[in-house]
């Protein structure tokens, strides 16, 4: 019988696959989400529950006691909301999941962060110190969606300070494609992935990252398989192994970033601007799934 996993915003579009794929692989899964979700999986306890009350929070938490949690619910989009409210929301989130999981005996707490924190975009002009990206890079978050993701690293590092008894991993998940956006479902700012690829300024702005959501359900239970074997409060980047553009991000970067051209020269053929190097060498996981395979 496998573990007692309990998922924060099941019903999300990463969530979905996350709570079917701990499923099929064996666990005992609580989805826990505001929302109902729309094709709930066999065998799933879902639960609501405002994830911004600490105390509500705790109590659920106390009642299911989870051996393990994967804490994806947040303000999912940069600018859907008012920024203090962004900030405010991710932040106490991250916290009272992550004060509740330890309270309710969890061992191993997995936290959502993201890429954006890196800061690509930035207004003021980003030049980072290399390309690709790795997790040794310094995120320099210009927005409130992505300080409050840096913030939830920080919440995971923070609790790793103050128990050893509990392993504590952040993930930074890249544009995460749901399998039913493959057939032609709008993904997360409303276009297909077609036209992401047709009209590389879609994509320029996340520098073309991508992820299959069935992938990031592989790297979360390698990560929970593993996490007694990485160091507490590892962060880890999980992308696909290409980028999401036709042509190589060596030519494309420096169109849309001219004061990327020179960083960018490396990343030729299908290389992607985001490195999943860490994971494949500490976890041994590496992404299947590709555009090029799963695109219809």
């Amino acid at each position: 019988m496998g573990e007692r996993i309990l998922v924060t915003g099941g019903s999300g579009r990463l969530g979905r696959s996350v709570v079917a794929g701990f499923s099929a692989a064996g666990h005992q899964v609580i989805s826990v989400d505001r929302a109902e979700p729309e094709q709930p999986t066999p065998g799933v306890d879902h639960r609501s529950a405002d994830l911004l009350d600490a105390e509500a929070t705790a109590q659920l938490f106390a009642e299911v006691r989870p051996d393990a949690v994967v804490s994806l619910a947040a303000i999912a989009v940069p600018f859907s909301a008012p920024e203090d409210v962004i900030l405010t929301t991710n932040a106490a989130i991250a916290h009272n999941v992550t004060a509740a999981a330890v309270a309710a005996g969890a061992g191993t707490v997995i936290i959502a962060s993201s890429p954006s924190i890196m800061g690509y975009g930035s207004p003021a002009g980003w030049v980072p110190p290399r390309l690709p990206l790795d997790e040794e890079v310094t995120p320099q978050p210009w927005h409130a969606y992505g300080l409050s993701k840096y913030v939830a690293e920080q919440v995971a590092s923070m609790f790793a300070q103050q128990t050893s008894e509990v392993k504590f991993i952040s993930f930074r998940p890249c544009y995460v494609i749901a399998p039913e956006e493959w057939e032609g479902a709008p993904t997360q700012q409303g276009h297909t992935v077609a036209e992401r690829l047709d009209d590389p300024a879609l994509s320029a702005p996340a520098l073309f990252n991508y992820v299959d959501a069935r992938d990031v359900t592989d790297f979360l239970l390698a990560a929970l398989q593993q996490a007694d074997q990485v160091p507490n409060g590892s962060v880890f980047f999980v992308g696909a192994a290409d980028a999401l553009a036709r042509r190589p991000l060596a030519e494309l970067i420096p169109e849309h970033f001219p004061q990327l051209a020179r960083l960018a020269a490396p990343l030729t053929g299908s290389s992607p601007a985001f490195s999943v190097e860490k994971a494949r060498r500490m976890l041994g996981w590496q992404p299947q799934r590709s555009w090029r395979t799963e695109l219809r």
